[in-house]
């Protein structure tokens, strides 16, 4: 049984296409591609030269034209923050004075324990404080 050149360069595009998925290197993906057209090449008559080529050109043009988009875009998306980082810098109110010792604060629809960061200020029921930080179960306010 004798295989074209073509049907090899498939099948090495599927292999490279499995560890993109079971990765998600997207490297991979683009030396299928590479493979892909590769297999093009051979099935156009084109010689064992060329096919190597065609997939060394391609693999490395996708890799250097497609790798940086993607790295930029990567860079650009919103960071979330969670949990006690996304309570920094949040506004709350103080249901109980809040001194250097201790105190009462109603942060993110939920009562907080909170401390001042300066052990001298205090803050009396009503008025708003910004957290500076979260220790444990208490926010540090100012």
């Amino acid at each position: 049984m004798d295989i074209d050149a073509w049907v090899w360069w498939l099948i090495g595009a599927v292999g490279l296409g499995i560890p993109l998925v079971l990765t998600a290197m997207p490297e991979f993906g683009m030396f299928a591609i590479g493979a892909v057209a590769a297999a093009v090449t051979a099935a156009l008559g084109g010689g064992v030269v060329a096919q190597v080529l065609v997939f060394v050109i391609v693999s490395v043009a996708l890799i250097a034209v497609v790798r940086p988009i993607a790295n930029r875009h990567r860079d650009q998306r919103p960071q979330h923050r969670s949990g006690i980082d996304a309570l920094r810098g949040k506004s709350a109110v103080v249901l109980e004075r809040v001194d250097g010792s201790g105190g009462r604060i109603k942060l993110a629809g939920e009562i907080w324990s909170a401390r001042t960061l300066d052990a001298d200020s205090s803050f009396e029921p009503g008025q708003s404080v910004d957290v500076v930080e979260i220790e444990g179960a208490t926010a540090i306010v100012m």
